[in-house]
């Protein structure tokens, strides 16, 4: 199955949410409580509950640091 590229920033905007969120909670759950028994199950809560408020931050914020990031680079 493929998606259509008009579809594009929605699908960077989930991967890349999907992908942050796992990362950070499992490094923020795995420093403050160990490595535990209950830690993947706390960890997939985590992840479940977090995910959508960054998918709507990367997808109302990534275009915007599009802007900022042309504005402050040089082409050659």
């Amino acid at each position: 199955m493929r998606i259509p590229a008009r579809f594009s920033p929605i699908v960077f905007g989930a991967l890349l949410s999907m992908i942050m969120v796992a990362v950070v909670s499992a490094f923020v759950l795995a420093t403050t409580h160990g490595l535990h028994p209950g830690f993947l199950a706390q960890w997939s809560k985590s992840c479940i509950t977090t995910w959508p408020m960054a998918f709507v931050t990367v997808t109302i914020v990534a275009p915007l640091v599009r802007k900022v990031v042309a504005r402050v680079t040089v082409r050659p």
